[in-house]
């Protein structure tokens, strides 16, 4: 796929990165999350917490860039959802590492693949690393067998090279049995806005139980979404590597279809015009839950 063109699940015509995605109720477990928190976990003691290892810019510059296509196998699945993060952006090109911490994996770019300040979503703090989540893959659902790939991925980064952003006010909600799109309070989870959507198909299910959030937005209308941004998330399918075709990594996005209700796509989710300008709205690294 071309940096510039993503393609989606619309209709039955070629569409954006938001499209090709789908997935299976969900992933695979293990990783370094706490194991029932819904909110953002408290940090270790300090004894027990790796210390940053140096990485020069040779290594830190051959390392694969963690974005919507790459599969790194270093990466951490991420399996759960959650309600509590914090946002930053990168001072610089940074090292991403996994649970053991002690050799990079991968790298998050420090501006993303529309040459915009990449957004950094960040689930719990220990020491000086932050666990982020990635829109990366870690595996392809075609090698990881029944149990499907992990549709959401997680790494450790240095802290000391993030900076904060403002913390969105909401929150994102997927229910694939009621066919439809809430947008929450971060804060108390009412509902602030709701809407109908079409989500995946048997075979090409949108993936449930996960949190990822919203990682960019563009507009394409030779996507067949007209002037409708299309919102990408963070989240791809588990259960096929490329499930609408192209080269998008199986992205799971928010976009706009005439056809709003049902189990009717490769695993996006279809939404009319006015719930399109409501996510439009939100800020990058927005959660978007799943259920």
């Amino acid at each position: 796929m071309q940096r510039t063109t993503l393609w989606t699940t619309v209709g039955g015509v070629a569409a954006a990165v938001a499209a090709a995605a789908i997935a299976l109720p969900l992933l695979v477990g293990g990783g370094p999350a706490p194991a029932a928190g819904t909110t953002r976990a408290a940090t270790a003691s300090a004894s027990s917490v790796p210390s940053v290892p140096s990485v020069d810019a040779a290594a830190l510059a051959a390392l694969p860039e963690a974005q919507y296509s790459a599969v790194i196998g270093g990466l951490l699945p991420w399996d759960r959802t959650t309600t509590s993060v914090d946002v930053f952006h990168l001072t610089a090109d940074a090292p991403l590492f996994g649970d053991a911490r002690t050799a990079p994996v991968a790298r998050f770019a420090k501006d993303d693949f529309l040459q915009q300040p990449t957004t950094v979503v960040g689930v719990r703090r220990q020491g000086p690393w932050e666990l982020v989540l990635t829109p990366a893959r870690r595996q392809l659902p075609s090698a990881a067998g029944a149990g499907g790939a992990a549709a959401q991925t997680a790494a450790w980064v240095p802290a000391a090279m993030l900076t904060a952003a403002p913390a969105p006010t909401s929150r994102v909600v997927i229910s694939t049995k009621e066919q439809s799109v809430s947008i929450v309070s971060a804060s108390t989870g009412a509902v602030q806005q709701h809407f109908a959507a079409g989500v995946g198909t048997a075979d090409t299910p949108t993936p449930t139980g996960v949190t990822g959030y919203l990682e960019q937005r563009y507009v394409d209308p030779s996507q067949g979404t007209g002037d409708h941004p299309i919102q990408l998330t963070s989240l791809h399918s588990s259960a096929a590597d490329e499930p609408y075709g192209g080269h998008d990594g199986g992205l799971i996005g928010l976009h706009w279809n005439a056809t709003t209700s049902g189990a009717v796509s490769h695993g996006c989710v279809r939404l009319s015009a006015e719930a399109v300008a409501a996510v439009d709205a939100l800020p990058l690294g927005t959660l978007v839950t799943v259920e």
